[in-house]
């Protein structure tokens, strides 16, 4: 998937190359949605990066799910500090949610999520040991539960920040072909903000 199919808004974007490596290798991320009341809110969720999607997982129960029914729009934050001996900075994305209660879907996510820690280890089954196995089994087990359901978050609109860019930036060291498009908060509201607060 190219970014050029969603709307990116980054001055210090990542290449579609090192996105994919942030998102693929951070098992966790925040999930953001809206409530009744027009409050936002986040939690903390296990994630799953596949096929250009983000996907996760919670009780049919939970709040979060009555609210993506009413309204699937929704944002995904990761940062890298959960993406070990990833690319340094931040991703967010802004999308649509769909629920899945489906075994097709569940059949492929649950594992995917609890052998995740030992693939984004560099770790195959043949290369697991028995126990660590056994756990991630026993964590496929805990997750197949009738009122479980998977949330697949389409993205729309990424919001990036490449730390390593940033980095480069301030020493001089970047180059315009590195350089996202300039953003209106800072090619006009910055110079109105400064002008505002006598500092032009």
């Amino acid at each position: 998937m190219s970014s050029e199919e969603h709307e990116v808004v980054s001055i210090y974007p990542f290449t579609d190359e090192t996105r994919e490596e942030l998102l693929s290798k951070a098992g966790e991320c925040v999930f953001n949605w809206s409530t009744k009341d027009g409050w936002p809110v986040g939690v903390v969720h296990a994630f799953v990066w596949r096929d250009g999607r983000g996907w996760i997982t919670c009780g049919a129960h939970r709040h979060r799910v009555s609210a993506i029914r009413r309204d699937p729009r929704c944002s995904v934050v990761v940062s890298g500090v959960a993406a070990p001996n990833g690319p340094n900075g931040a991703i967010t994305f802004k999308g649509r949610a769909i629920i899945h209660d489906d075994e097709e879907t569940k059949s492929w996510f649950y594992p995917a999520l609890a052998y995740g820690p030992y693939r984004r280890a560099g770790k195959e089954n043949e290369e697991m040991t028995e126990a660590e196995i056994e756990q991630a089994e026993g964590f496929v087990r805990r997750l197949n539960s009738p009122l479980r359901v998977v949330i697949e978050i389409v993205p729309e609109k990424w919001i990036m920040l490449d730390s390593d860019k940033m980095a480069k930036d301030t020493a001089g060291e970047l180059g315009e072909d590195e350089r996202g498009p300039l953003l209106e908060s800072d090619a006009k509201r910055m110079a109105e903000e400064l002008k505002r607060r006598g500092m032009s």
